[in-house]
């Protein structure tokens, strides 16, 4: 697997041991969005990710989770759901590898449930002006803008919101219409 700026060969020993982990817990493995994703039972649990900092062992549904090691932080300001691990040396996976497995053996858990994860009441980034603006002067963007999931659409609108000037939202708005009308998010790539 290889990832821009060679994040994932920097990682190679970190994530080689977190895949050893997931794998043991009785996970299957796929490739999904580029990194090495573990499921259970066609379910999502955990996927890894390199970055240039750290590797992390994303739990999609970590919220759900008991972790009485604190081994789990939030990924972002913006998730919900996700929790992650982050690694940094083998020595403190090596170290944290029984709590791993009880991690990843209650996610297993928590999809044999069926459980959902909480989604906490969050505001809504707002439209900014330059997409109400491409909208009201191209329907065939706004429609397929609504038609977008809620989380597709909060993540372009996370996307545009988070510039500061008026001309690089524009910008940014006119790279994602061909995405928007086929359908993606902004994570979709």
């Amino acid at each position: 697997m290889r990832e821009a700026g060679g994040r994932a060969d920097r990682w190679q020993a970190e994530m080689a041991a977190l895949r050893e982990i997931a794998l043991g817990a009785g996970l299957a493995e796929a490739v999904k969005w580029g990194k090495p994703c573990f499921t259970w039972k066609g379910a999502n649990v955990a996927i890894l990710q390199p970055f240039r900092d750290e590797c992390r062992l994303m739990f999609f549904k970590g919220a759900l989770l008991d972790d009485p090691a604190a081994l789990l932080s939030s990924q972002g300001a913006n998730t919900q759901s996700a929790l992650v691990y982050r690694a940094r040396d083998t020595g403190g996976i090596a170290r944290d590898a029984a709590a791993l497995k009880a991690l990843l053996a209650a996610a297993v858990a928590v999809e044999e449930q069926g459980l959902k994860a909480p989604m906490p009441a969050r505001h809504d980034p707002a439209y900014p002006q330059e997409l109400i603006d491409r909208m009201d002067g191209d329907p065939a963007f706004a429609d397929a803008f609504a038609a977008l999931t809620p989380g597709r659409q909060r993540s372009w609108l996370l996307h545009f919101a988070g510039a500061r000037q008026p001309a690089t939202r524009a910008a940014r708005i006119e790279k994602a219409v061909a995405e928007v009308l086929a359908g993606k998010g902004r994570n979709d790539r």
